[in-house]
């Protein structure tokens, strides 16, 4: 029984309850502002991309936010972010449109430079055509973002 204690407690990451495994030597985390890059710009997608980001790590880990440099750090720019029509009824006229949002990350780890990443995320979310996008952006940027920064998360933290 003791040599099962000390095998457990020599152990150096962290996992949390959102399946997050963050190595001991990690304990602050930043996120740079996520630049809009897109042809297509949505005002407030930069602002609730970067703050989406945050909320995510600090409400799922045990890292705290800083303003400077943290041991992780995340930087990116949104690149994608159009509409297409999808599904078309039998008049040859779009049922559906798809919402795409697409954001280049890059995470540095101070701790472990080998760690570094960089990756494109997108996602998409449908909706139907007879709406005006303008009438529907907001619940579906949301949920994108949803999205994006569970599976930006899970790169960086959950040891896929």
């Amino acid at each position: 029984m003791l040599a099962v204690a000390s095998i457990v407690s020599s152990c150096t990451v962290s996992i949390t309850m959102s399946g997050a495994s963050i190595p001991e030597n990690l304990n602050t985390f930043s996120v740079q502002y996520i630049n809009n890059r897109a042809p297509l710009i949505n005002p407030s997608l930069s602002t609730t991309l970067t703050e989406g980001l945050k909320d995510r790590i600090q409400n799922e880990s045990r890292l705290q936010l800083v303003n400077e440099q943290g041991d992780i750090d995340f930087s990116g720019e949104i690149n994608v972010y159009n509409t297409k029509p999808m599904a078309m009824k039998a008049d040859a006229v779009s049922a559906q449109t798809r919402l795409t949002v697409g954001v280049k990350i890059r995470c540095r780890n101070s701790k472990d430079p080998r760690k570094d990443w960089e990756q494109t995320f997108s996602a998409y979310q449908d909706y139907d055509s007879e709406n005006n996008l303008a009438d529907v952006e907001d619940e579906l940027v949301e949920k994108l973002v949803e999205e994006l920064t569970e599976n930006i998360f899970n790169k960086a933290f959950a040891d896929w």
